[in-house]
């Protein structure tokens, strides 16, 4: 029996590997078997590459979801006055820059909104969510009880998607083992534990920008927008809003509408950006301490710039502002007031199994930044 199961799956995975796509039913089936660790390692291994290599349909990816949301997920729902919300970028995209969406996050938390993230540490660039959070004193590894109070007192809270309290089957097990995109950076950013059903969600490339809308409205989101951007000359792309050139939108309206447009630096009234001005720095405390210039207002340069742009679309789609350009606008007003990095004091206060600690490794940073300007 065993060894039919084994055969079966190799078969399935041949047919993958001659471009045959799988069904909902099929790809939820077989992603159940790598979770419950039901193949051998080489086997799921084998999987995730075909997939990969292959392109995931919207089909294969919702299925996907389905089985890590079903089997993998510890589940939690805040109680919060507002829908939750959650904005992520899925990684592998071919121009690495700092991370833009987890400060856009809490720009966006610090205007009312309610966020719920779901973040990894680095898989494909040098610094995740998760990676540059813990650096400056979320607790990143506390249980999901604490991070849904942190949605609910401070308005935004992170769950682990390496974390076996947040995925305690074999999600953890498997990002743990693979530097490599695959299916999971979007069907595992998916599986979010709080379940949001408004989200800004960032891919890596311009092929998947409206299937993932697609992906998103068929697992029970009401409003969604998906977005690839591109450097000046469009050679390299980014899973976030481009502040170098052309970035490609596709948006799910509540009434189950797609429509899909282009945003340009232009259009929103800011100067093209030059792409190595928004690398990442080379170790994690220096990126920590831009984060941090960036959410005080002490770096209004281009990486400010960009963190703004992807705060507008979460305040535009959550009817906080009109459309884009105003959503920019306020972005930038609540850093330069300072509202920001009070919001960032409050997350490190609330998801934290130990705030004092959490509170004074989040001041060291914020006095070495004061003490360089």
């Amino acid at each position: 029996m065993l060894e039919e199961k084994i055969r079966a799956f190799g078969n399935k995975i041949s047919d993958i590997m001659m471009r045959k796509n799988l069904t909902r039913e099929e790809a939820k089936e077989m992603l159940s078997q790598v979770l419950l660790n039901e193949q051998p390692d080489l086997q799921q291994g084998a999987f995730l590459v075909a997939l990969t290599i292959k392109g995931p349909t919207p089909e294969e990816i919702a299925g996907s979801w389905e089985a890590i949301y079903e089997l993998d997920t510890v589940k939690v729902t805040p109680t919060v006055s507002q829908p939750l919300v959650e904005n992520c970028g899925t990684g592998m995209d071919t121009l690495k820059t700092f991370n833009i969406s987890t400060a856009a996050a809490v720009v966006a938390a610090a205007n009312g909104v309610y966020m719920a993230k779901h973040g990894a540490r680095a898989i494909t660039s040098k610094c995740g969510a998760v990676d540059i959070l813990e650096s400056v004193g979320v607790d990143v590894e506390c249980d999901v009880e604490i991070v849904k109070r942190s949605i609910e007192k401070a308005g935004i809270g992170i769950f682990n998607g390496m974390s076996s309290k947040v995925h305690p089957q074999a999600l953890y097990r498997i990002l743990s083992q693979i530097r490599f995109g695959t299916i999971l950076n979007i069907a595992g950013s998916l599986a979010n534990p709080a379940l949001p059903r408004y989200g800004v969600r960032g891919v890596y490339s311009k092929e998947l920008v409206k299937p993932t809308v697609q992906i998103m409205g068929k697992i029970g989101y009401r409003r969604a927008i998906v977005v690839h951007g591109l450097n000046e000359d469009g050679t390299k792309g980014i899973d976030e809003i481009s502040s170098m050139g052309e970035t490609m939108v596709a948006e799910l309206h509540k009434s189950g509408e797609i429509t899909t447009y282009t945003i340009t630096p232009e259009d929103v009234g800011i100067q093209c950006a030059n792409e190595l001005t928004l690398l990442p720095s080379p170790n994690r405390k220096e990126e920590a301490l831009n984060f941090l210039r960036i959410l005080s207002g002490k770096d209004k340069g281009p990486k400010f710039e960009i963190v703004c742009l992807n705060v507008a679309p979460i305040l535009y789609m959550m009817g906080k502002a009109k459309d884009i350009k105003e959503g920019l606008s306020i972005a930038k007003e609540t850093i330069e007031t300072g509202e920001a990095i009070i919001k960032l004091k409050e997350w490190v206060m609330e998801q934290n199994s130990n705030p004092e600690f959490g509170e004074k490794k989040l001041n060291s940073l914020l006095e070495q930044i004061d003490a360089h300007l």
